[in-house]
C-alpha cells in the first residue's frame, strides 16, 4: 500500500510540475550543454514551476538552465508558499529510479520479501558502524525491516576493502561470507564477474560520503548507523505522514 501511495505522489508531482518542453527550447539547452559539458548528454529536460527555467538531469544529479541555455543554476528549488522542497523530491525520485534498475539478484539481502519496510544500504566490509548494523540484523528484521546491501568500498578501487567485497560476492554462499567478513573473519580470496565496481560508481553519483548509507523507499538518504527500534519509529512516522 505504501509503495502505491508513494508512486501516486510521484505521478502527481510530475504532472503538476512538468509541462511539455518545446523542441526549440530543448535543442537550445542541449546545444549550450554540449559546449559547457562536451561529451555529457542529459537524460531528460523538464520544465519547472518557474517560467523559462528548466530542470536537466544526469543520472541522479540535476541542474537548472534558463530557456536560452545561458544561465545554469545549481541548488535547491523550494516553493515558499507550500513549503515543498521541489529539488529534494525530484532527487529522491531519481535515486529510486536508479535503484529500481538494479535487479535484486545483484544484491545481498536480509529479510523476507513481505517485510513492512525495505531499505537499501551502501555498505563497506571494514566500516565499524557497518559491522555494528550487520551484527544487529536480526533486530532489523524483527522490526519488519528488510535490508538490501549494495557494496561501497570507501577506500576506492583498487583497495583491500574492494577485494574483500569481491570475495564476498564470489563466495559460494554470499550471505555466509558476508556474515563472516562483517564479524572480522577471513573470507577466501576469490574473483568472478561481480557488481561491486558498478555499485561503487552508483554510490558516487549519489554522493555517498560515508557508510553505512541508508536509502529509504522514497530516495531519502540517512547517513550512518541507526538502531533498529529508532529506524522503525522513523519509518512508521513517515508512513503515517504519507498515509501509508
Amino acid at each position: 500500500m505504501k509503495k502505491a501511495v508513494f508512486a501516486l505522489c510521484v505521478l502527481l508531482l510530475a504532472a503538476s510540475s512538468q509541462a511539455q518542453v518545446d523542441q526549440a527550447t530543448e535543442q537550445q539547452i542541449r546545444n549550450s550543454l554540449s559546449v559547457l559539458l562536451p561529451g555529457l548528454q542529459p537524460d531528460e529536460i523538464r520544465s519547472t514551476p518557474i517560467t523559462n527555467l528548466y530542470e536537466v538531469t544526469f543520472g541522479t544529479r540535476l541542474v537548472y538552465l534558463t530557456s536560452d541555455g545561458r544561465y545554469l543554476i545549481q541548488g535547491k528549488l523550494i516553493d515558499l508558499e507550500t513549503r515543498a522542497e521541489i529539488t529534494e523530491a525530484r532527487l529522491g525520485e531519481l535515486k529510486v529510479a536508479a535503484l529500481d534498475k538494479i535487479d535484486e539478484s545483484q544484491m545481498v539481502i536480509y529479510g523476507p520479501d513481505d517485510a513492512k519496510y525495505q531499505i537499501t544500504v551502501f555498505t563497506d566490509i571494514d566500516c565499524g558502524y557497518c559491522r555494528k548494523l550487520h551484527s544487529e540484523m536480526e533486530q532489523y528484521n524483527a522490526q519488519g525491516i528488510r535490508i538490501r546491501y549494495l557494496f561501497y568500498p570507501r577506500s576506492g578501487i583498487p583497495s583491500a576493502s574492494y577485494d574483500k567485497a569481491v570475495s564476498v560476492w564470489c563466495a559460494d554462499d554470499r550471505k555466509a561470507a558476508m556474515n563472516r567478513a562483517k564479524a572480522g573473519g577471513e573470507v577466501p580470496a576469490k574473483t568472478c564477474d561481480n557488481p561491486v565496481a558498478e555499485q561503487y560508481a552508483l554510490g558516487q553519483t549519489m554522493r555517498i560520503q560515508g557508510t553505512p548509507a541508508l536509502i529509504l523507499e522514497d530516495g531519502e538518504i540517512l547517513p550512518g548507523y541507526v538502531p533498529a527500534d529508532k529506524l522503525r519509529r522513523a519509518l512508521d512516522q513517515r508512513s503515517a505522514r504519507s498515509g501509508g
